[in-house]
């Protein structure tokens, strides 16, 4: 056997091998998430709710979500949590990691790492639960000390613009591990020697982060910005533990949730659904032809 031959067999080898690997997460995805995502499509014109046979009612959903006010709403509430939690992500996540990095004891750079990671393995719904109790306006500990340092009850949870200041502490608390984890692996793999470079030439530790780290770092500020963006728009659990019957701020996968398993309007909810999904690929396929502007992938 000649050497060609030899690379091109271990070559095949290495795909099946390959395909191997990812054919249990492949079938998975396709089972639950792929054919629901097709079904989905179907249901949007069908009227179905569990107790009678599915019929075909052609684009009444449609009509029907152009005289809804609630999905409105639910959209631009959704588009406002965006505004709100994406920038809170992204700029305090950056300058975490960049303090950690700077930490030169590695434990004690570890520790911290940990501790800014470790609300994001707690479950959602408990600690929603723990932050309803403790931002209550009247019993919660937090206006206790607002009144302590002479202020008066602040309703963190039943004013409608405050539960939006809420939700994104909660979840600059809770999720901020995760965009934090990505930075500060994306600023360790950063090669040492522009850095070094820079700081000979007389670069200070801040010209030298912002003009050659944060350039090398825009793919992982673009991976960032994608997947927060996703995720918010998603934004279903906070709207559902604080302020669920609120319709000011719910959002538009908590409505589809309740139209779906509430009122059981499939049809209608999986409209709702598909409207979400178009919205976030069309955003995510803008991002990636605007991302040839400013992510640079040329530093190794």
């Amino acid at each position: 056997m000649n050497k060609q031959a030899y690379f091109i067999r271990h070559r095949r080898n290495d795909n099946r091998d390959g395909i191997l690997f990812i054919l249990p997460a492949l079938i998975a995805f396709i089972l639950f998430t792929g054919i629901p995502m097709l079904m989905a499509f179907g249901l949007i014109f069908i009227d179905y709710n569990l107790l009678k046979p599915p019929t075909f009612v052609g684009l009444s959903h449609f009509r029907r979500l152009l005289m809804d006010p609630m999905s409105s709403r639910a959209l631009m509430n959704t588009f406002r949590y965006f505004i709100m939690i994406t920038p809170i992500h992204c700029i305090l996540a950056l300058a975490l990691a960049y303090v950690v990095t700077q930490v030169r004891n590695t434990r004690m750079r570890s520790l911290y790492r940990d501790l800014v990671y470790f609300p994001t393995i707690v479950t959602t719904a408990s600690v929603a639960i723990a932050w309803n109790v403790m931002f209550a306006t009247d019993t919660g500990f937090v206006n206790y000390y607002v009144r302590q340092l002479g202020g008066s009850n602040v309703p963190w949870l039943t004013n409608s613009g405050m539960i939006y200041v809420t939700t994104a502490i909660f979840s600059a608390w809770k999720f901020i591990g995760t965009t934090f984890l990505y930075y500060f692996v994306g600023l360790q793999n950063i090669p040492s020697a522009y850095h070094e470079a820079a700081l000979i030439d007389g670069a200070s530790k801040r010209q030298a982060f912002f003009q050659i780290g944060l350039p090398l770092l825009t793919p992982t500020m673009f991976f960032v910005f994608i997947t927060n963006m996703i995720g918010v728009f998603q934004i279903f659990e906070e709207p559902y533990f604080f302020s669920r019957n609120n319709p000011s701020t719910k959002s538009m996968a908590l409505l589809i949730y309740e139209m779906a398993f509430d009122n059981i309007r499939i049809g209608y909810g999986s409209l709702l659904a598909i409207i979400l999904f178009l919205i976030i690929l069309v955003i995510t396929i803008v991002q990636f032809v605007g991302q040839r502007r400013w992510v640079n992938y040329d530093y190794e």
